[in-house]
């Protein structure tokens, strides 16, 4: 796979909010956030799509949310593209993308949640490292915190080669080498079926939000019964599972998985949907040291 790394984002460059994912049901947020970016130094466009819906999602269409990546990848006075935010919408949107427009017109794409799907695919189909990252409706709109600020436009301007866990928990000990990739487990899972992994040696990440610990069971065992999948992962970094019925039961999950899979896993990353997190780069070589609880990257992922 020829990897293809975006430009890093400078002042003055201009910003996208595109809303292809869940509905936008206080237009007025993206508005504060498109006044903070400005008062950061950088120019703000938000799409059509975030003030049109079809259900639960962006959008007056699927058709209108693809022609918007699209359209917004294909601009070249667009320097990064950010997902107003997640919920659930981008896994109608896979066979529908132009990927060549990506690939020819390559710049910052970044979001979480439900937004993982595209991580894993644009990835997948194009070699364009992307980003996990903070999203304007739910980070930047009220309750700005300075973390997670610092975290997005220093990663996003390629200034971040470390993440270390809080409160590090070590499942098993070791050191891994791969691409990072992965994202919310729920999104994750549902792209199975497609073929959404590189076939190279990987570094997981993982998060989720409101899951039960038999339903998080479930979809671990799901991707790990992919058997190239489970191959390739060599270690696993886990952010939060945020409002988990059963954490003891978690505990015990995590355990098994790590005596099945005899690879480093460790827990407590700022991966996360809360709102002290990481923006993360996607599809980067990288290293995970499980004892210690660290993530160092070992590339440039911006030019």
């Amino acid at each position: 796979m020829k990897i293809i790394k975006p430009k890093k984002l400078k002042k003055g460059d201009t910003i996208a909010f595109i809303g292809i994912s869940g509905k936008i049901k206080e237009y007025a947020r993206l508005e504060k956030a498109k006044i903070y970016f400005e008062k950061e130094g950088y120019k703000v466009i938000i799409s059509p799509s975030n003030k049109s819906s079809h259900r639960y999602m962006s959008g007056a269409s699927d058709e209108n949310c693809i022609n918007t990546i699209n359209e917004y990848f294909l601009n070249d006075d667009i320097n990064a593209v950010i997902c107003s935010r997640g919920g659930y919408g981008s896994l109608r949107l896979l066979n529908g993308i132009n990927w060549n427009i990506i690939k020819k017109h390559p710049k910052i794409f970044a979001g979480y949640s439900d937004i993982t799907a595209l991580l894993n695919m644009i990835f997948k189909k194009t070699g364009l490292i992307t980003f996990h990252s903070a999203m304007p409706n739910g980070d930047f709109s009220s309750d700005i915190q300075e973390y997670t600020k610092n975290s997005f436009f220093n990663t996003l301007s390629g200034n971040t080669f470390e993440y270390k866990s809080e409160n590090n928990i070590c499942y098993l000990k070791g050191q891994a080498k791969g691409r990072l990739i992965g994202g919310n487990l729920a999104t994750l899972t549902s792209l199975c079926g497609l073929n959404f992994f590189p076939d190279e040696d990987l570094i997981l990440f993982l998060e989720d939000l409101n899951e039960p610990s038999y339903k998080i069971d479930r979809m671990l065992t799901q991707l790990f019964n992919i058997k190239k999948f489970k191959n390739n992962i060599k270690g696993i970094a886990l952010g939060d599972f945020l409002d988990v019925d059963n954490e003891l039961f978690l505990e015990e999950i995590l355990k098994e998985i790590s005596l099945k899979l005899k690879i480093p896993i460790c827990r407590g990353f700022k991966i996360t949907h809360d709102k002290i997190k990481d923006t993360v780069p996607f599809g980067v070589k990288a290293t995970l040291y499980s004892n210690e609880g660290i993530i160092k990257i070992e590339e440039n992922y911006v030019i």
